[in-house]
């Protein structure tokens, strides 16, 4: 990957190629940045630039052949790690070497893709993945061979914060003492859910959300739509690369998630003092339920965000409402009920339900129980 058609971040960029201009190259780092910033696609770039002994700041200046390995990942000095779960045709056991083919599919289609993506094309339903300690396993054994062109091995761990504990535990020694010219770069978008023990261990780079102007100029140039409406979508994205190639296609999970939200607020709304109105809360939690995991997590991200915009929006702060609903549901009207009487019990419920969720809750007794803490909190008075 050329550092040229990586969006924005152009300071990290210089740090990067010039502490391997410099032969200044931590041997663990960790990059830290929200969903669509482009950590790993930076990542795969600065692996790039040091295996192919590029310089001068871009990927085209060094070992040729290198540079070419790169274009299909498939240099042979180059190793991922990422969240694997077993599937339908991987049935115990899953490490990252078994969907090399998914993984090199989803960089060039979506190189900013999530972790939802990433469930998507496994096509895993209702599972969760992690990188356990069979993976861990794995990382040892590669990184204990020789490098294949007799230079540097570079590790990338992509949504290191999806590691267990037995796995960290496995690798704690490898990351604080690697072998010669071994390179280690995780990446998370939660740094404070790894293990502390493993954090201390790598150099942190936080990657802050891309400007505006960025993803306007990218989704120009890459979708050749008119700037108005990449300027809108771009605002919508909130910083999100990822998001925004969503919205161009109108492949977003967003408008799903919309019509989930405004059925739950209403059944919510109706269920105080109506008994009758918690079968529709019920019925809302079964249907809810029937989804995947990583689907219901996603979806409660959506809600908090969307009850954010709300608060926002309630007390006045307009500019940073880039939320514009697609139903009929009115943004304006729902803001007022949300409000410093209710909304840190609102988020700590919904952070409560994506805790017991992760950990194989009963998703609808999870989504039922939030349901019914929602129709007293919508309700709360404003302080």
């Amino acid at each position: 990957m050329l550092f040229k058609d990586i969006l924005g971040q152009d300071h990290i960029k210089n740090h990067l190629t010039q502490s391997v201009d410099n032969g200044r190259i931590p041997h663990a780092q960790l990059f830290v940045g929200p969903e669509g910033s482009g950590t790993l696609p930076l990542a795969i770039a600065y692996a790039q630039y040091i295996l192919c002994k590029n310089s001068n700041g871009e990927n085209n200046t060094g070992n040729e052949a290198c540079n070419l390995k790169f274009n299909n990942i498939s240099h042979p000095d180059l190793h991922f790690a990422f969240p694997v779960t077993t599937t339908g045709s991987i049935k115990s056991h899953p490490v990252s070497s078994h969907f090399l083919t998914e993984w090199r599919q989803l960089l060039k289609e979506q190189p900013y893709g999530n972790l939802f993506d990433w469930y998507k094309m496994l096509g895993v339903n209702n599972k969760q993945g992690q990188i356990g300690v069979d993976e861990a396993q794995d990382i040892v054994k590669a990184l204990s061979l020789k490098a294949y062109e007799g230079g540097y091995k570079v590790m990338i761990i992509w949504m290191a914060e999806k590691m267990n504990t037995p796995a960290a535990n496995k690798l704690l020694k490898l990351i604080e003492e690697p072998p010669n010219k071994t390179v280690f770069i995780l990446i998370a978008e939660e740094e404070q859910q790894i293990i502390n023990t493993i954090r201390s261990r790598c150099q942190v780079l936080h990657f802050p959300a891309l400007a505006e102007e960025v993803i306007v100029e990218a989704l120009v140039k890459n979708y050749h739509i008119k700037e108005s409406e990449a300027t809108k979508i771009a605002h919508q994205a909130y910083g999100n690369y990822n998001k925004a190639c969503d919205l161009v296609y109108h492949d977003s999970e967003d408008t799903q998630f919309e019509d989930w939200f405004v059925l739950w607020v209403r059944s919510a709304f109706k269920a105080k003092g109506n008994k009758a109105a918690i079968h529709d809360i019920i019925n809302w939690s079964e249907e809810i339920a029937k989804t995947g995991r990583e689907t219901q997590k996603q979806f409660l991200h959506f809600c908090m965000d969307f009850f954010r915009q709300a608060m926002l929006l309630n007390y006045g702060a307009n500019e940073l409402v880039y939320l514009e609903p697609k139903t009929a549901f009115k943004l304006e009207k729902f803001a007022p009920f949300i409000h410093n009487g209710n909304i840190m019990d609102i988020y700590e419920a919904i952070q409560d339900a994506i805790y017991h969720i992760e950990r194989n809750g009963n998703s609808k007794i999870v989504l039922t129980d939030l349901s019914i803490k929602l129709t007293r909190l919508l309700h709360a008075k404003q302080d």
